[in-house]
């Protein structure tokens, strides 16, 4: 992965958003797979600088001027978001479209388990988790600029099709289970039932950034996936996201005593969304999971190709998560047909 021109940052910079000074340092931040993101030192202080991987990529991926335009537009909601600066769609100047947003100080929790906390305090965290997700599903897309945000008509069976084409593009050997995962979700696409929102599309624990001395959501980060479309798909993301091994790389909670730490069931978690949210009870939650691991899957895949590809931003993280594919497209199946 190339590292940032500064000279040419600099003199874009210069041009374009000059309160933020001359550029002395741009230092990436470890993780991540999609969006390569840096801090960004300047005479002036501290920025986030988010960019397009360079090399060739799948079509619609990496939108970071979709980014840009979401959390812009949710500076005045009830969703924390860092203050956006200023998006450059040049790729000439970096060798890829970029944007730079404030730095938000505050803690990320990369494990679910909430290690180093007490069972109230994992509690309080994981009740901000959802609060803040249900503010997402009532932002008003009309009052935000965001009722084109996403096309109209059956989420799901857009979805579906999207992550389907986009695994088969990014094929790297036959898959049986993820075949007839597709299959599975392809037949059980359910109507439409009325609910359009915002969705995150990649809404978990270490996609926030909390306050460092309270349970309090200071900024919700990587808006790659986001779009207008149907709420149960991020709800179904978090459970999809608990049900995986406690590990560095699953960030799951399988086999861990939740109750024992303080840390909400799955149960509790809907619940407590929907009485948020002032609507019912979900009855089948099933379709929702299933789908929520398929596209895991394929968003994994195309993880693996860019990590073969060279155009990671940690090929060898790409790689270990890239493992996880068929995982994800079993644990998938074992939902779709009731064995999970």
């Amino acid at each position: 992965m190339s590292a940032l021109d500064l000279g040419a940052l600099g003199g874009w910079l210069a041009r374009d958003m000059p309160e933020a000074g001359a550029p002395i340092a741009a230092e990436k931040f470890s993780g991540g797979q999609s969006n390569p993101t840096y801090r960004l030192i300047t005479s002036a202080g501290r920025f986030v600088l988010r960019r397009k991987p360079p090399g060739v990529l799948l079509k619609s991926a990496h939108a970071v001027e979709r980014e840009f335009r979401v959390q812009r537009a949710l500076g005045q909601s009830a969703v924390p978001v860092a203050r956006m600066h200023v998006l450059c769609e040049d790729a000439d100047v970096i060798g890829s479209a970029f944007y730079i947003m404030e730095e938000v100080e505050g803690r990320i929790f990369d494990a679910p388990s909430l290690p180093g906390l007490t069972p109230p305090e994992r509690g309080a965290i994981i009740d901000a988790m959802n609060r803040v997700l249900a503010a997402i599903h009532d932002v008003d897309l009309e009052a935000t600029g965001l009722d084109d945000y996403g096309p109209a008509g059956n989420y799901y069976r857009r979805q579906a099709d999207r992550w389907a084409a986009q695994y088969r593009a990014s094929m790297t050997g036959d898959m049986p289970e993820m075949e007839a995962l597709i299959a599975w979700i392809d037949a059980n696409i359910p109507p439409e039932d009325g609910q359009r929102c915002l969705v995150h599309g990649d809404y978990r624990l270490d996609n926030l950034v909390f306050a460092p001395d309270a349970a309090e959501v200071r900024a919700v980060l990587d808006w790659e996936l986001s779009t207008t479309g149907h709420p149960y798909a991020d709800l179904a993301g978090v459970l999809m996201q608990w049900s995986m091994p406690a590990t560095t790389e699953g960030r799951g909670l399988a086999g861990v005593n939740r109750a024992a730490l303080g840390l909400w069931s799955d149960e509790d978690f809907v619940a407590r969304y929907c009485e948020r949210r002032g609507i019912a009870p979900i009855d089948d939650f099933r379709f929702y999971l299933a789908f929520a691991h398929f596209r895991m899957a394929a968003i994994l895949q195309g993880v693996r190709k860019r990590a073969l590809d060279g155009n990671a931003a940690d090929p060898e993280r790409g790689l270990r998560l890239g493992a996880y594919v068929p995982q994800f497209a079993r644990a998938g199946l074992d939902v779709a047909e009731g064995r999970a």
